[in-house]
Protein backbone atom coordinates (compact mmCIF):
# COMPACT_ATOMS: atom_id res chain seq x y z
CA UNK A 1 0.00 0.00 0.00
CA UNK A 2 0.95 3.14 -1.26
CA UNK A 3 0.62 6.91 0.26
CA UNK A 4 -0.13 7.67 -3.48
CA UNK A 5 -3.03 5.08 -3.49
CA UNK A 6 -4.46 6.79 -0.30
CA UNK A 7 -3.83 9.83 -1.86
CA UNK A 8 -6.15 8.76 -4.70
CA UNK A 9 -8.09 7.23 -2.34
CA UNK A 10 -9.07 10.05 -0.35
CA UNK A 11 -9.55 12.71 -3.40
CA UNK A 12 -11.89 10.30 -5.08
CA UNK A 13 -13.69 10.11 -2.01
CA UNK A 14 -14.20 14.24 -1.61
CA UNK A 15 -14.97 14.96 -4.85
CA UNK A 16 -17.02 11.39 -6.12
CA UNK A 17 -15.38 11.94 -9.22
CA UNK A 18 -12.48 10.25 -10.98
CA UNK A 19 -11.80 12.79 -13.71
CA UNK A 20 -12.31 15.66 -10.71
CA UNK A 21 -10.30 13.73 -8.78
CA UNK A 22 -7.76 13.00 -11.26
CA UNK A 23 -7.38 16.33 -12.73
CA UNK A 24 -6.74 17.79 -8.81
CA UNK A 25 -3.80 15.19 -8.15
CA UNK A 26 -2.54 15.87 -12.16
CA UNK A 27 -2.81 12.43 -12.59
CA UNK A 28 -4.70 10.53 -16.10
CA UNK A 29 -7.84 9.21 -15.45
CA UNK A 30 -6.23 5.62 -16.46
CA UNK A 31 -3.58 6.09 -14.13
CA UNK A 32 -5.63 6.99 -10.96
CA UNK A 33 -7.62 4.05 -11.93
CA UNK A 34 -4.71 1.91 -11.87
CA UNK A 35 -4.16 3.24 -8.14
CA UNK A 36 -7.61 2.83 -6.53
CA UNK A 37 -8.10 -1.08 -8.07
CA UNK A 38 -4.40 -1.22 -6.74
CA UNK A 39 -5.66 -0.57 -3.00
CA UNK A 40 -8.38 -2.47 -3.39
CA UNK A 41 -6.72 -5.24 -4.68
CA UNK A 42 -4.41 -5.03 -1.44
CA UNK A 43 -7.47 -4.75 0.75
CA UNK A 44 -9.05 -7.12 -0.58
CA UNK A 45 -12.46 -5.44 -1.10
CA UNK A 46 -14.35 -2.80 -2.84
CA UNK A 47 -13.91 0.80 -1.77
CA UNK A 48 -16.29 2.60 -4.71
CA UNK A 49 -19.65 1.38 -6.27
CA UNK A 50 -18.80 2.88 -9.86
CA UNK A 51 -22.23 4.41 -11.44
CA UNK A 52 -23.08 6.88 -14.23
CA UNK A 53 -23.95 9.51 -11.06
CA UNK A 54 -20.14 9.02 -9.42
CA UNK A 55 -18.07 7.11 -7.56
CA UNK A 56 -19.86 6.16 -4.48
CA UNK A 57 -17.76 4.76 -0.65
CA UNK A 58 -19.45 1.38 -0.13
CA UNK A 59 -19.80 0.36 3.24
CA UNK A 60 -16.26 -0.43 3.49
CA UNK A 61 -14.87 2.40 1.92
CA UNK A 62 -16.71 4.71 4.43
CA UNK A 63 -15.35 2.80 7.37
CA UNK A 64 -12.21 2.89 5.58
CA UNK A 65 -11.78 6.67 4.83
CA UNK A 66 -11.38 7.92 8.28
CA UNK A 67 -8.02 6.09 8.93
CA UNK A 68 -6.36 6.74 5.20
CA UNK A 69 -7.15 10.83 5.96
CA UNK A 70 -5.60 10.37 9.32
CA UNK A 71 -2.66 8.35 7.83
CA UNK A 72 -2.28 11.08 5.50
CA UNK A 73 -2.60 13.60 7.95
CA UNK A 74 0.01 12.24 10.06
CA UNK A 75 2.44 11.83 7.11
CA UNK A 76 1.63 15.86 6.27
CA UNK A 77 2.86 16.59 10.07
CA UNK A 78 6.18 14.76 10.02
CA UNK A 79 6.98 16.16 6.82
CA UNK A 80 6.11 19.64 8.38
CA UNK A 81 8.39 18.57 11.48
CA UNK A 82 11.33 17.72 9.35
CA UNK A 83 10.59 21.21 7.83
CA UNK A 84 11.20 22.72 10.81
CA UNK A 85 14.09 20.51 12.27
CA UNK A 86 16.05 21.43 9.05
CA UNK A 87 15.32 25.14 9.25
CA UNK A 88 15.72 24.92 13.21
CA UNK A 89 12.82 26.28 14.51
CA UNK A 90 11.93 23.69 16.46
CA UNK A 91 13.46 20.54 18.29
CA UNK A 92 15.49 19.67 20.82
CA UNK A 93 19.31 20.42 21.69
CA UNK A 94 20.41 18.55 24.81
CA UNK A 95 24.39 19.90 25.11
CA UNK A 96 27.46 17.82 27.29
CA UNK A 97 30.17 20.31 28.64
CA UNK A 98 33.36 20.30 30.35
CA UNK A 99 33.21 22.42 33.95
CA UNK A 100 35.13 25.37 33.02
CA UNK A 101 33.27 25.51 29.07
CA UNK A 102 30.31 25.53 31.21
CA UNK A 103 30.89 28.02 33.39
CA UNK A 104 32.98 30.59 31.27
CA UNK A 105 31.82 29.81 27.38
CA UNK A 106 28.39 28.14 26.81
CA UNK A 107 26.29 31.01 28.65
CA UNK A 108 27.25 33.19 25.95
CA UNK A 109 26.56 31.03 23.73
CA UNK A 110 23.72 29.85 24.75
CA UNK A 111 22.61 33.34 24.75
CA UNK A 112 22.90 34.03 21.21
CA UNK A 113 21.72 30.55 20.30
CA UNK A 114 18.33 31.47 22.01
CA UNK A 115 17.87 34.62 19.77
CA UNK A 116 17.95 33.08 17.04
CA UNK A 117 16.23 29.77 17.98
CA UNK A 118 14.13 30.61 20.44
CA UNK A 119 11.36 27.75 20.33
CA UNK A 120 13.85 24.60 20.34
CA UNK A 121 13.94 23.15 24.13
CA UNK A 122 17.12 23.45 24.92
CA UNK A 123 19.18 20.96 28.05
CA UNK A 124 23.02 20.97 29.57
CA UNK A 125 24.69 18.11 31.36
CA UNK A 126 28.11 18.54 32.83
CA UNK A 127 30.97 16.86 33.36
CA UNK A 128 34.97 15.99 33.00
CA UNK A 129 35.58 15.54 28.96
CA UNK A 130 35.90 11.54 29.53
CA UNK A 131 32.02 11.78 31.10
CA UNK A 132 30.80 14.19 28.36
CA UNK A 133 32.67 11.26 25.79
CA UNK A 134 30.48 8.62 27.32
CA UNK A 135 27.33 11.09 27.43
CA UNK A 136 27.93 11.76 23.32
CA UNK A 137 28.68 7.77 23.00
CA UNK A 138 25.40 6.75 24.74
CA UNK A 139 23.24 9.69 22.95
CA UNK A 140 22.35 11.00 25.78
CA UNK A 141 23.63 14.13 24.03
CA UNK A 142 23.40 15.44 20.99
CA UNK A 143 27.03 17.05 21.18
CA UNK A 144 29.76 17.46 23.57
CA UNK A 145 32.16 20.37 23.94
CA UNK A 146 35.33 20.14 25.95
CA UNK A 147 39.06 18.94 25.25
CA UNK A 148 40.13 16.85 22.23
CA UNK A 149 39.68 13.37 23.42
CA UNK A 150 39.80 10.72 20.59
CA UNK A 151 37.25 7.67 20.20
CA UNK A 152 36.64 5.74 16.45
CA UNK A 153 32.84 6.42 16.73
CA UNK A 154 33.40 10.26 17.49
CA UNK A 155 33.96 13.50 15.36
CA UNK A 156 36.17 16.07 16.69
CA UNK A 157 35.06 19.68 15.44
CA UNK A 158 37.56 22.73 16.43
CA UNK A 159 35.61 25.20 18.44
CA UNK A 160 38.94 27.12 19.61
CA UNK A 161 41.93 27.08 21.29
CA UNK A 162 42.53 28.77 25.04
CA UNK A 163 45.13 30.13 25.64
CA UNK A 164 46.53 30.18 29.40
CA UNK A 165 47.91 33.05 30.81
CA UNK A 166 50.10 33.54 33.74
CA UNK A 167 48.26 35.86 36.60
CA UNK A 168 48.90 38.11 39.29
CA UNK A 169 47.30 40.19 41.72
CA UNK A 170 47.24 44.34 41.11
CA UNK A 171 50.28 44.33 43.88
CA UNK A 172 52.45 41.74 43.11
CA UNK A 173 55.74 42.74 42.21
CA UNK A 174 55.63 40.81 38.65
CA UNK A 175 52.23 43.17 37.99
CA UNK A 176 54.60 46.51 36.94
CA UNK A 177 56.80 43.82 34.08
CA UNK A 178 55.30 42.60 31.22
CA UNK A 179 57.60 39.59 31.62
CA UNK A 180 59.24 37.44 33.48
CA UNK A 181 61.67 34.38 33.47
CA UNK A 182 60.80 30.96 33.91
CA UNK A 183 63.51 30.58 37.14
CA UNK A 184 61.73 33.49 38.39
CA UNK A 185 59.16 31.48 39.34
CA UNK A 186 60.81 28.97 41.45
CA UNK A 187 60.25 31.96 44.92
CA UNK A 188 56.84 31.99 43.81
CA UNK A 189 53.86 29.68 45.69
CA UNK A 190 52.45 28.43 42.34
CA UNK A 191 48.60 28.05 42.26
CA UNK A 192 46.62 25.28 40.61
CA UNK A 193 43.24 23.64 40.14
CA UNK A 194 41.00 20.63 39.50
CA UNK A 195 44.42 17.94 39.56
CA UNK A 196 41.77 15.94 37.16
CA UNK A 197 42.03 18.28 34.41
CA UNK A 198 44.19 19.12 31.55
CA UNK A 199 45.06 22.69 32.67
CA UNK A 200 46.79 20.76 35.81
CA UNK A 201 48.48 18.58 33.55
CA UNK A 202 49.67 21.34 31.04
CA UNK A 203 51.19 23.75 34.26
CA UNK A 204 53.01 20.86 35.67
CA UNK A 205 54.50 19.60 32.33
CA UNK A 206 55.66 23.07 31.64
CA UNK A 207 57.57 23.41 35.39
CA UNK A 208 58.69 20.20 35.11
CA UNK A 209 60.31 20.60 31.70
CA UNK A 210 61.65 23.66 32.61
CA UNK A 211 63.18 22.24 35.79
CA UNK A 212 61.63 24.18 37.98
CA UNK A 213 60.22 24.23 41.32
CA UNK A 214 58.14 26.30 43.36
CA UNK A 215 58.95 27.18 46.75
CA UNK A 216 55.40 25.70 47.50
CA UNK A 217 52.00 24.51 45.50
CA UNK A 218 48.36 25.34 46.12
CA UNK A 219 46.12 22.86 44.93
CA UNK A 220 42.43 23.78 44.66
CA UNK A 221 39.35 22.50 43.45
CA UNK A 222 38.35 25.01 40.62
CA UNK A 223 39.30 27.87 38.84
CA UNK A 224 37.16 30.06 40.99
CA UNK A 225 38.98 29.27 43.84
CA UNK A 226 42.25 29.70 42.40
CA UNK A 227 41.56 33.21 40.66
CA UNK A 228 40.29 34.33 44.43
CA UNK A 229 43.69 33.10 46.31
CA UNK A 230 45.71 35.22 43.21
CA UNK A 231 43.61 38.30 43.78
CA UNK A 232 44.59 38.24 47.67
CA UNK A 233 48.16 37.69 46.81
CA UNK A 234 48.98 34.07 47.96
CA UNK A 235 50.41 33.18 45.10
CA UNK A 236 50.62 32.89 41.00
CA UNK A 237 48.35 31.19 38.44
CA UNK A 238 48.48 29.81 35.11
CA UNK A 239 44.79 29.69 34.53
CA UNK A 240 42.76 29.76 30.70
CA UNK A 241 42.01 33.02 29.43
CA UNK A 242 38.00 32.18 29.05
CA UNK A 243 38.01 32.30 32.27
CA UNK A 244 39.73 35.39 33.55
CA UNK A 245 37.71 38.04 30.68
CA UNK A 246 36.24 39.94 34.25
CA UNK A 247 39.30 39.92 36.26
CA UNK A 248 41.46 41.26 33.20
CA UNK A 249 39.36 43.59 32.26
CA UNK A 250 38.95 44.94 35.79
CA UNK A 251 42.63 44.74 36.15
CA UNK A 252 42.11 42.74 39.35
CA UNK A 253 44.60 40.36 37.93
CA UNK A 254 47.34 41.22 35.70
CA UNK A 255 48.92 38.67 32.79
CA UNK A 256 52.75 38.27 33.20
CA UNK A 257 54.45 37.16 29.70
CA UNK A 258 57.08 34.18 30.66
CA UNK A 259 60.50 34.66 28.37
CA UNK A 260 61.30 31.54 26.99
CA UNK A 261 58.38 29.38 27.15
CA UNK A 262 56.00 28.41 24.45
CA UNK A 263 52.77 29.58 24.87
CA UNK A 264 50.39 27.00 26.43
CA UNK A 265 47.50 26.61 24.33
CA UNK A 266 44.37 23.98 25.32
CA UNK A 267 42.41 23.29 21.97
CA UNK A 268 38.50 23.01 22.90
CA UNK A 269 36.26 20.72 20.17
CA UNK A 270 32.87 20.07 20.01
CA UNK A 271 32.20 16.22 19.95
CA UNK A 272 29.20 14.72 17.74
CA UNK A 273 29.20 11.00 17.00
CA UNK A 274 30.10 9.77 13.69
CA UNK A 275 26.82 7.70 12.69
CA UNK A 276 24.31 10.57 13.23
CA UNK A 277 24.94 11.90 9.70
CA UNK A 278 25.00 15.48 8.58
CA UNK A 279 23.90 18.17 11.37
CA UNK A 280 20.48 19.64 10.42
CA UNK A 281 18.13 21.70 12.78
CA UNK A 282 19.20 22.85 16.03
CA UNK A 283 22.48 20.96 15.85
CA UNK A 284 23.55 22.80 12.86
CA UNK A 285 22.79 26.28 14.64
CA UNK A 286 24.33 25.09 18.15
CA UNK A 287 27.53 24.30 15.60
CA UNK A 288 27.13 27.78 13.16
CA UNK A 289 26.90 29.42 16.52
CA UNK A 290 30.14 28.35 17.28
CA UNK A 291 31.73 28.87 14.29
CA UNK A 292 30.26 33.14 14.49
CA UNK A 293 31.36 32.80 18.20
CA UNK A 294 33.97 35.82 18.31
CA UNK A 295 35.78 33.49 21.26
Amino acid sequence: MLLAHLESFVEVARTGSVSRAAEALFLTQPALTARLKSLESDLGIELFVRSARGMKLTDAGRAFLPYAQRTLGLVTEGRQVISDLREGTTGELVIGAAPAVSTYLLPGILKTFRATYPNVRLGVKTGHTEEVLELVLRQEVNIGLGRPVRHPEVELIPVFDDEMLLVVSRRHPFASRTKVRMDELASERLILFDRTSSYHELTSALFREAGVVPVSVMELDNVEAAKKMVQQGLGVALLPRMALSAELRSRSLRPVRLIGAQPLRRPIVALRRKDTGEPIGPVAGFLRTLREAKL
